[in-house]
């Protein structure tokens, strides 16, 4: 019979490429790792792994296999999720992984309103970017997350991870200079075009920030200059306020924008959302987060965050240009 825990590491594989990869994402040496999926060799009875120069990679049959085993695995989740809801009430550990933004904005109302209705439950947050979740699922470091993606940087089909749609937001330009007069019709090549010789402020190469201001700055015709890396849409702010260079933030991050900014409404857009294991949505505790992050999502943006962004703030000037 064969092995579910031999089964994960042959997923894992399949999903990180190396065995020294998957050793270091689940804490085992890669000796072990080598063994325990030969062990899953010859309870299969034919070859799953074969050499390619010094990586190991999945024979046909081995990839038959991992798409069985992400069925076994999201049966597994659906019948942890089950057990869970047969015990008295929700508590214990729940490891949240969230994007900068979204834990400064969306985590905070999200625990206040899970330790009202369940203060046995135990949340444990930590940063991490949107392209490493489905890792840290897996590998059972995360049991839910917040992730997001963006125009021209969309997600990948994973079919090991499930998600529930947050919210959707435009993006904007940060600079500290007035942009030429525009309209509502203005293309992204008008809008970020001015810009082409200026510096630029991303977020660090290797994330989907990166990717999504890189990408958009292409489309419109230029490869940018960038002058400074930093994930925290805040310091991209702060800095752009003092003529550091443009960049492009979320609209929830422009809700405490310092003096010296003008923001203008581009047509592009991020989509926010919570993740979690394929077949762990019906678990009572990743329930609770997907209940209590949307509470939090509709709170910002029926009442919070578009009252905050409509009107800004002596010394940020905003203009709209989106579609």
């Amino acid at each position: 019979m064969l092995d579910v825990r031999r089964l994960h590491l042959l997923r894992e594989l399949d999903r990180r490429g190396t065995i020294a990869a998957v050793a270091e994402a689940l804490t085992f040496t890669a000796s072990a790792v080598s063994q325990q999926l030969g062990v899953l060799e010859r309870e299969a009875g034919v070859p799953l792994l074969e050499r390619s120069g010094r990586r190991v990679v999945l024979t046909p049959a081995g990839r038959s296999l991992v798409a069985h085993a992400d069925a076994v695995l999201q049966r597994l989740e659906l019948a942890v999720a089950e057990l869970a809801g047969a015990r008295d009430g929700i508590g214990g550990p729940l490891r949240i992984g969230t994007f900068p933004s979204g834990g400064h904005t969306i985590v905070p109302a999200t625990l206040a309103e899970l330790a009202q209705r369940h203060p046995a439950l135990e949340p444990m947050v930590q940063e991490i970017d949107s392209a490493r979740v489905s890792d840290g699922l897996r590998a059972g470091e995360l049991d839910v997350a917040l992730v997001h993606d963006y125009d021209f940087v969309p997600a990948s089909p994973d079919t090991t991870v499930d998600e529930v749609p947050l919210l959707e937001e435009p993006m904007y330009l940060v600079t500290d200079t007035a942009p030429r007069k525009s309209s509502r019709s203005d293309t992204l090549a008008k809008l970020l075009g001015p810009y082409a010789e200026a510096p630029w402020i991303t977020a660090r190469d290797g994330t989907t920030g990166h990717a999504m201001a890189v990408r958009a700055c292409q489309a419109a015709g230029f490869q940018p200059r960038i002058r400074h890396q930093v994930n925290d849409f805040r310091t991209v702010l702060a800095l752009a306020a003092t003529g550091q260079g443009a960049g492009l933030v979320p609209e929830m991050a422009t809700a405490q924008s310092p003096d010296g900014v003008v923001l203008t409404k581009l047509p592009l857009f991020r989509r926010s959302k919570v993740a979690f294991r394929a077949g762990g949505g019906t678990h009572p505790a990743i329930a609770a987060f997907v209940a209590a992050a949307s509470a939090a999502v509709r709170c910002m943006t029926g009442s919070g965050l578009d009252e905050q962004t409509s009107t800004p703030r002596t010394g940020v000037r905003r203009t709209d240009s989106a579609p």
